[in-house]
């Protein structure tokens, strides 16, 4: 099996301070921290499957994501076939472990109330935030 995964980095405003939203995971046996976001579906836009895992994970609503602007597709060219390219922060893929995988991380806003019993920790952050790279 292989897998194509989309994680979001979000930055927010929680108490005059700028933070990035960490989601604990819970696995039988296991228990990490790890950013908001999962396995994109069959022929699922990268953008779209990074907004629907980030609404389901955490009930914020992305309301920027980096790089977007950059977006293009062959939409309209060849209808039998279409292809999406996007500019994450960064890309990874897994070179050893139980399952093959590559993903890209996003620079994202989002609005709304996280749940609580999916979001636990917030990590502060310095002069990193979306707003000092503008």
């Amino acid at each position: 099996m292989f897998f194509v995964n989309v994680r979001a980095i979000i930055e927010r405003v929680h108490r005059n301070q700028t933070e990035i939203i960490l989601q604990t995971r819970k696995k039988p046996g296991e228990e990490s921290l790890e950013l908001p976001g999962g396995r994109l579906e069959l022929f699922e836009p990268i953008l779209d499957g990074l907004r629907r895992e980030v609404r389901e994970e955490t009930g914020l609503t992305i309301v920027e994501v980096e790089g977007s602007e950059k977006r293009i597709d062959t939409r309209g060219i060849n209808p039998g076939f279409e292809v999406e390219c996007v500019e994450p922060y960064c890309v990874y893929q897994t070179i050893k472990g139980p399952v093959d995988s590559v993903g890209m991380y996003f620079l994202c806003r989002a609005e709304g109330t996280c749940f609580e019993t999916a979001m636990k920790r917030r990590m502060p952050v310095g002069d990193r935030s979306m707003k000092s790279r503008g």
